[in-house]
């Protein structure tokens, strides 16, 4: 069989004080050096000249450097030798005299040649992860970042090669695209003994637990049934006290009107350790979704978010109305499509303009979403034409013609 249809033989190197000879100073070589450095490797680089980046590395006195071309007997010594100059004679030489000293030798400029090839690397905690592809980099790399996201995420299931963590994690789950909850938040929910749920949970993420997790709902239905709050508390204190990791799974972030800081005083109190993993807010990730920017250089320079359980006028409101129309910011309303007619109303009673531009998004991020566009005087006649239910964001004010602009030159000159 023909050397370059055998497959190469994967070994793990511990290169921690051991000499590393590389020969070029350009790009190749920047490539290269950081991770011989984390590895421990004691580099000699041979140049007579090196990237800013390199010769940083050199002022710091973590690389020693040979200001010269390369000359036979430069090997000697080393463990490993990697030819990164784009001169291939000097490659052709060095590789010669590596061999000839027993010395794998790393060719960058011929796969073939190439008596060692480096493969594509990524870690994940104490995770290694090395990847060879015949000699293909870029095919390498793909597949090492592939399976590298997979073990972040959560996808690939390394739970019994990781440290369970103990006690609670709040999660935020994001706005309802499964694929917008935080690297950090698949990595502890694909390690979670317990989930309690709420109803706006994607259900993608729900179906990509293992059968032996157990599953709670929590429901959190607008205006219906619910698991109540201390019952939450209970559950969450219970399944940890039983020595299970619990993941307390909540739609967005867990501080954003997501009543996360109570659970949290709860588990505390229960002396029950919490991690706390931030969540995207569906506040601004559905007005970005929606083409909205919440802020917006001389229109609008702070935004405002408001959970309108109730309607504005009555006893029980404790949001400022008034002060809220004479900010002149963006309004970012959560809950408050069932309220419109009152709200917009209040607002422009309280002095915003009755052609003040509204969107109303339902389903954010999610495949189902839809979006309609008003002002105060139109909004609540157009969610009824329409049938817009929650979840739904509504944004007001002038950032929502911005969002119209940006969409009409998309419209025309993206293809």
């Amino acid at each position: 069989m023909a050397r370059g249809e055998v497959a190469p033989y994967l070994l793990g190197l511990r290169l921690d004080g051991r000499r590393v000879l590389v020969v070029g100073g350009g790009r190749v070589a920047q490539r290269r050096v950081p991770a011989l450095l984390e590895a421990g490797a004691a580099i000699t680089l041979v140049s007579p000249s090196v990237t800013p980046a390199l010769d940083d590395l050199i002022a710091d006195g973590r690389i020693v450097w040979e200001r010269r071309p390369y000359r036979v007997g430069d090997c000697d010594g080393a463990w490993i030798v990697h030819t990164c100059t784009s001169k291939r004679d000097v490659n052709t030489a060095v590789a010669a005299e590596a061999e000839a000293k027993r010395i794998w030798c790393v060719r960058a400029d011929d796969k073939d040649a190439s008596a060692a090839w480096t493969p594509a690397s990524g870690r994940v905690d104490e995770i290694g992860v090395a990847v060879t592809a015949g000699g293909d980099p870029r095919r390498a790399a793909g597949i090492r970042d592939a399976v590298v996201a997979a073990l972040r995420d959560g996808t690939v299931d390394a739970r019994r090669h990781r440290t369970k963590p103990v006690g609670v994690a709040l999660v935020g789950a994001g706005p309802g695209d499964p694929g917008l909850i935080t690297v950090r938040g698949r990595q502890l929910l694909a390690q979670a003994d317990v989930v309690v749920a709420d109803r706006l949970i994607p259900r993608g993420l729900l179906g990509e637990l293992p059968a032996d997790v157990e599953l709670i709902d929590a429901a959190k239905v607008p205006y219906g049934r619910a698991l109540p709050q201390d019952k939450i508390n209970e559950v969450l204190i219970d399944r940890a006290r039983q020595g299970r990791f619990v993941v307390r799974l909540k739609g967005g972030d867990p501080f954003v009107f997501g009543r996360g800081g109570e659970e949290m005083i709860a588990c505390a109190e229960a002396g029950i350790p919490v991690i706390v993993v931030p969540g995207v807010t569906s506040a601004v990730a559905v007005p970005a979704v929606a083409g909205v920017p919440v802020t917006h250089r001389g229109v609008s320079q702070e935004f405002h978010v408001i959970s309108v359980h109730v309607a504005p006028e009555h006893p029980k409101s404790t949001v400022d109305w008034e002060g809220l129309a004479k900010t002149g910011g963006t309004l970012v309303l959560l809950m408050a499509v069932e309220r419109i007619t009152e709200i917009a109303g209040s607002l422009v009673r309280y002095g915003l303009s009755p052609e003040t531009p509204v969107m109303v998004v339902q389903d954010g991020t999610l495949p189902t979403q839809r979006a309609i566009a008003a002002t105060l005087t139109t909004v609540a006649e157009r969610v009824t034409e329409a049938g817009i239910r929650p979840p739904a964001i509504v944004i007001v004010g002038d950032v929502v013609r911005v969002g119209q602009e940006i969409e009409m030159v998309r419209a025309e000159r993206v293809p």
